[in-house]
């Protein structure tokens, strides 16, 4: 899976980057800043393909969206929020988004890359022979998967857009809610030695052909592993366990075994 990852690339100079239209920027309420800690819910950026006019070739943009999707059909709560009752939708298996009630809808049109420098993973404590212990009260390691060229990794994603359907003639009005979720796949090479989930990340020469508006989902895609090939792995410090902690120090190779920093 991917429950937390790490972002410090500004919207303006991510747009500027991949040749995008800026949405981001001026729907920022506290300006944009490095995130080493992105926990769901956190508003992240995120880039979609869509019209202008209906004739039109669409553009990419980057548009800012609640992480953790929330599907069309879910029903506002008292306050005019969606209701928080069901799952948080972090994370999409990519061999069910096509058919799953709550994915397939933003797979036909609404599929965006979620940008990271890298993401974080922990493994469970490895027993005599090397192999991931299966006791679940061991502590687990930390370890940042990231682009060894220091780019950027460009994550799959699905998105949708919530309004609230019926609301008190006397309540505020609500603004619809972007939000997304990031599509996960089985890990390969030495990442499957961390955990058996990894995000599904799109090379820069899928990335239009995975954003298209006008084209059903591309199932090689799906099943494929981007950049790979990119990806290095580094154990880090147990400070990301704890999502207050949030500075460059997250990312940086952990300390030798009992010296690592203490959670605040």
């Amino acid at each position: 899976m991917c429950g937390r990852f790490a972002v410090t690339t500004d919207p303006k100079l991510l747009a500027e980057k991949i040749q995008a239209i800026d949405e981001a920027t001026s729907a920022q309420k506290n300006g944009g800043g490095p995130n080493y800690n992105v926990a769901p819910t956190t508003t992240i950026s995120a880039v979609v393909r869509r019209h202008t006019d209906p004739d039109d070739d669409p553009t990419r943009r980057v548009r800012l969206m609640r992480w953790g999707l929330v599907p069309p059909w879910v029903k506002a709560g008292p306050d005019g929020a969606p209701d928080g009752k069901g799952p948080l939708l972090i994370n999409a298996r990519a061999e069910k988004v096509t058919h799953s009630p709550a994915f397939r809808s933003s797979a036909k049109s609404k599929r965006c890359l979620v940008p990271m420098d890298g993401w974080y993973e922990w493994r469970r404590p490895l027993d005599s022979e090397g192999e991931t212990s299966a006791g679940k009260k061991a502590p687990k390691t930390p370890f940042y998967m990231y682009a060894g060229d220091g780019e950027l990794l460009f994550t799959a994603g699905l998105w949708s857009t919530w309004r609230p359907r019926e609301l008190p003639s006397d309540a505020p009005p609500v603004l619809p809610l972007l939000s997304c979720t990031i599509i996960t796949t089985d890990a390969a090479g030495p990442l499957a030695e961390i955990h058996d989930r990894m995000p599904l990340t799109i090379s820069e020469n899928d990335w239009d052909r995975w954003l298209d508006p006008d084209a059903t989902i591309d199932e090689g895609l799906l099943r494929g592993h981007g950049d790979l090939d990119r990806i290095e792995i580094r154990e880090v410090s147990t400070l990301v366990n704890n999502v207050r902690n949030n500075g460059p120090e997250l990312i940086e190779p952990a300390e030798p075994h009992g010296r690592q920093a203490t959670l605040l």
